[in-house]
């Protein structure tokens, strides 16, 4: 067994509370499934520490992405359940991060790969499309959307292999020869989801452009519909590294629905299908019982933690794609339905309903983190969609209040600048409170051990 960091305190608890049983979910009552994911959710937030005294609001520094994936995760969960818990750490940790405007914060700007930053500006347009209202001081979610996009359109880099964006952003980070599927593809979702948003040609003649780009490399087969991961600009980009990863197929399957959905045409409609089709096939493997999985890593029990969020990310990717382009809403349900009724079997340990990596096994498997947490929490929240009437994400015609910047970050933006929201004395009474708990706790613990010894 794999126990998290502060695994002692993990079992402490467990031997107090005592054992706690799976989350059992009726996929057809909306209200055990909220249930469930009040658990995992609640679950997640317990690895977040950015509101507590001294800690850094929407910050991971030894994975600053990873924020994304949970705030994205909790955005889904309200957007889906109603329960909005979460919402001030949410808007707090996005703002807190954000930079000037284009999730470039100094504190981990000179280590990021271009992939690291697009998540956060996913995050920002997803929260501009559930109409996640915009924080009173501080940017707009569709601000920092443009932002990262604006940023990241000025590193098109047209001297190697004709266009697409590196993996990483500086010379000396490893990975700055290598264009990869992730970083491009999110750009092109990005550009795709800002078009819709929008109605601005510039954003969609972008989408068209980062997708032809893609697809003239080895990275998107637009006839086979295969998504390698990475490409070399040493040898032309003419080179494949085929690791077949769920978020590859995810990010490009996504933008097209958008696009689709966008323009009706037909060619955005045969992506979607071909994509889907090769998700499906790939990802929900008939002999799991067509419940998700990372294949390449989760037989052998080697994913690494951003692996495991891989999953996760595409579960809410596939219920937006199930609503942008409704002939694929039978195709997908059944399929986040099966993996919602094991990944919530799976959230059976620790005493405290920790959830697994591999959802297949419809138990716990024994592996604790906050990215099993985060992924249990996307599927269970996206299976929701069955509740949510209307066309899909909104827009600023439809709904979408978010304020629009089309210079935010290139040094021309009108958008205030962050003004983050200080620890309150409330934070840190609750953070003491919680140290008393514990302390409490371990101190009963110790007692109880000498009076049996």
């Amino acid at each position: 067994m794999h126990l998290p960091r502060g695994g002692l305190q993990w079992g402490l608890l467990v031997i107090i509370v005592g054992v706690v049983q799976a989350l059992d979910i009726d996929i057809n009552d909306p209200q055990s499934i909220k249930d469930a994911a009040s658990q995992t959710a609640h679950g997640s937030m317990l690895w977040y520490k950015g509101n507590e005294t001294g800690q850094i609001p929407g910050a991971f520094p030894d994975k600053w992405w990873e924020g994304s994936a949970l705030f994205m995760s909790l955005l889904y969960y309200w957007y889906y359940t109603g329960d909005s818990t979460y919402n001030a750490q949410v808007r707090q940790g996005m703002e807190w991060q954000a930079g000037d405007g284009d999730y470039m914060p100094s504190n981990y700007s000179s280590y990021l790969g271009n992939d690291d930053q697009a998540f956060w500006g996913i995050a920002a347009i997803t929260a501009a499309e559930m109409n996640f209202t915009d924080a009173s001081k501080g940017y707009s979610w569709l601000s920092l959307a443009q932002g990262v996009f604006n940023t990241q359109r000025a590193r098109w880099d047209t001297s190697n292999c004709g266009g697409g964006l590196r993996w990483q952003i500086f010379p000396y980070e490893a990975g700055y020869d290598m264009k990869n599927s992730i970083s491009n593809g999110l750009l092109f979702q990005l550009a795709a989801r800002l078009a819709r948003y929008t109605n601005n040609d510039t954003y969609s003649d972008w989408a068209d452009k980062v997708w032809d780009w893609s697809a003239s490399t080895p990275l998107l087969n637009n006839n086979t519909w295969n998504v390698a991961d990475s490409t070399e600009i040493q040898g032309g980009c003419n080179d494949q590294g085929n690791n077949q990863w769920s978020y590859n197929y995810g990010t490009y399957l996504t933008g097209a629905a958008y696009m689709y959905n966008l323009t009706e045409k037909a060619s955005w409609k045969t992506a979607v299908d071909g994509l889907l089709n090769m998700t499906l096939n790939t990802f929900f493997p008939q002999s799991f019982g067509y419940i998700m999985s990372e294949v390449l890593c989760e037989p052998k029990e080697v994913c690494n933690d951003n692996e495991i969020l891989f999953k996760g990310l595409v579960s809410g990717w596939l219920s937006l794609v199930a609503k942008l382009v409704p002939s694929t809403y039978d195709r997908i349900l059944p399929k986040l339905q099966a993996s919602a009724q094991g990944a919530a079997k799976s959230c059976s340990g620790m005493g405290n309903n920790t959830c697994g990596v591999r959802w297949h096994l419809s138990k716990w498997d024994g592996l604790v983190g906050m990215e099993q947490q985060i992924s249990a929490t996307d599927v269970l929240s996206a299976v929701l969609i069955t509740e949510k009437e209307g066309g899909g994400p909104l827009t600023s015609s439809t709904g979408g209040s978010s304020s629009s910047d089309p210079n935010a970050g290139d040094g021309k933006s009108s958008s205030s600048p962050n003004t983050p929201k200080a620890i309150t004395t409330g934070d840190r009474a609750g953070a003491g409170i919680l140290t008393v708990v514990f302390a409490a706790l371990w101190a009963g613990l110790i007692a109880f051990m000498v009076i049996g010894a």
